[in-house]
């Protein structure tokens, strides 16, 4: 009996080994299986799996996981170039998924977040237009934010899609506050070049007609003498039209030394004759020799020659125009003083554009075009310079114009010099 006991444990005992190695087979071909699987979701092919072991399937698994790291970084960086491309763009750009989860912020649209005051009504609209576009409504709106600074923006929404359902929603803000300004000034230029022509050619047409029936030399002469006072208007008119746009088009004009001593001599030349008509004097600093501004002379003598006519325009009679001029070795400064009517604040934003005059009837009595700040504006920005204002009304402005300083002396002759 103890013999057959024993035989029968060694059996079972057979039977228990042989069991736990078919399931370690069995659970080794099941991981190979789920190893392939995994491979060919990796791998995102068709491929068989032959089943040669788990040895193979790892090496496999590696070799598809290598790849996929691969795909991502690849991924990751086409992401990190477009980021950067889109946050080139001078445009707020916010994306969302199809559930309204916002996916991308550009930095243009970063600052319209936890806004305050009227920029927290362009975050409302974002949001209101990206439910929109999920809807599927494509929507486009016009803000006016009155600032400061005042600024123009339009906010577009529109739904995104791909394998024909909608994957998500798209916000675009633009700023086309400079647009409108530039639409605006266009509008008025157009406007001004033909009222300002029209004016002086229908007198002189009028005046023409009056003086082809006119026998009294008395007034025949007074009639001429208008006759050439509107014909000069209208000279000056072009002249400063063509001056405008020669300065306009030359963004790079020839750059030398010019001594500012001569250069404001020469200008003050140019409106000497206005002046001495209402007993203005003119004072200049005398501004030491070796100052110097890099530049077109032409253009510079126009722009400060501009400064001091409307110096001279906007004084009372018998008033002094002062000019300055002072150097921190990079740039130079020339101040054009005047104790004249002032400009008022709301004016100061707008007086260099083309045409735009603070007083018209002050302007026409002293045959302004209303085209000579803009002249200056052009020439400081085709010299790398810039020309501010400032003014108290009733007491007068002045008009700082910044140019780069040129290199020192400059060698005139007797003729330039006297």
């Amino acid at each position: 009996m103890g013999g057959i006991w024993v035989a029968a444990a060694v059996v079972g005992a057979l039977l228990v080994v042989v069991l736990a190695l078919a399931g370690m087979a069995l659970s080794r071909r099941t991981v190979a299986r789920r190893i392939g699987a995994a491979v060919v979701r990796l791998d995102d092919l068709d491929v068989d799996w032959d089943g040669r072991g788990v040895e193979a399937a790892l090496d496999r698994l590696d070799r598809a996981v290598e790849r996929a790291h691969q795909r991502v970084e690849r991924a990751t960086g086409d992401r990190d170039r477009l980021e950067h491309a889109l946050g080139a763009v001078p445009l707020g750009l916010v994306v969302c998924d199809d559930q309204g989860r916002e996916l991308y912020r550009s930095d243009v649209a970063k600052a319209f977040s936890g806004a305050r005051h009227s920029e927290a009504l362009v975050e409302q609209v974002i949001d209101e237009q990206l439910q929109g576009a999920l809807a599927g409504v494509t929507d486009r709106r016009t803000l006016e934010l009155f600032g400061p600074p005042r600024r123009t923006l339009v906010v577009s929404a529109a739904p995104l899609h791909a394998g024909g359902r909608t994957t998500g929603a798209v916000a675009i803000v633009e700023d086309a506050s400079e647009r409108r300004r530039l639409d605006a000034v266009r509008r008025d230029f157009v406007a001004n070049v033909s009222h300002e022509l029209k004016t002086p050619v229908g007198a002189l047409a009028l005046l023409a007609e009056t003086l082809a029936f006119e026998d009294d030399p008395a007034v025949v002469r007074r009639l001429a003498d208008r006759m050439q006072t509107e014909a000069s208007r209208t000279g000056r008119i072009i002249e400063d039209l063509l001056d405008l746009s020669r300065i306009e088009s030359e963004e790079a004009p020839q750059r030398e030394p010019v001594a500012v001593h001569l250069l404001v001599a020469e200008a003050i030349e140019r409106v000497r004759s206005a002046a001495e008509r209402r007993a203005i004097a003119i004072v200049s600093d005398d501004p030491p020799q070796s100052r110097t501004v890099r530049g077109d002379r032409r253009q510079l003598v126009s722009a400060v020659a501009n400064l001091l006519d409307n110096a001279v325009k906007y004084s009372e009679d018998g008033a002094t125009v002062e000019v300055r001029s002072r150097s921190d070795g990079e740039c130079v400064e020339i101040d054009v003083e005047d104790h004249g009517i002032g400009i008022p604040a709301r004016d100061l934003e707008r007086i260099f554009e083309r045409f735009y005059r603070v007083d018209r009837a002050r302007s026409r009595d002293t045959g302004g075009t209303g085209l000579g700040l803009a002249i200056v504006r052009h020439v400081a920005g085709n010299h790398r310079g810039e020309v501010r204002v400032t003014s108290r009304e009733g007491e007068g402005t002045v008009f700082t114009l910044r140019l780069p300083s040129g290199p020192g002396p400059v060698t005139v002759s007797r003729a330039e010099a006297g």
